[in-house]
């Protein structure tokens, strides 16, 4: 397999007083369709130095499930970088996301070529 994408950031979901869920602009669907399970995702902000913290805590993403990957509505940064590591510590990037566009995220992983790529709606 071969590198895979990257971006890190704390995401976490804001409730309210009333208990209600506050969603941010760049709240995402993420969706592993690679055959593979993911051991760690990293969302942070193009302009990052480093990962921020795994977003999936001690989960995995198994194949065919999704996380939904959310952010406080304070936040105004839009732009992102994914990263992905495997169970078996091979890892994908993929740079420059605009969040604020993007509802949902889907990772492929073509057998064939070698090749990971995401889609997004």
């Amino acid at each position: 397999m071969n590198k895979w994408f990257a971006m890190g950031i704390t995401a976490f979901a804001v409730i309210t007083a009333s208990g209600v869920s506050v969603a941010g602009d760049q709240d995402f669907t993420l969706v592993n369709a690679t055959g593979y399970e993911i051991d760690q995702v990293y969302v942070s902000p193009v302009s990052a130095k480093n990962w921020h913290n795994d977003v999936l805590g001690q989960e995995t993403l198994v194949d065919g499930n999704f996380a939904k990957i959310t952010f406080s509505p304070e936040n105004e940064i839009c732009k992102y970088d994914l990263k992905v590591i495997y169970t078996d510590s091979d890892e994908a990037e993929w740079g420059n996301i605009d969040l604020c566009k993007e509802e949902k995220i889907t990772i492929h992983w073509d057998k064939k070529s070698g090749e990971s790529t995401a889609t997004t709606e």
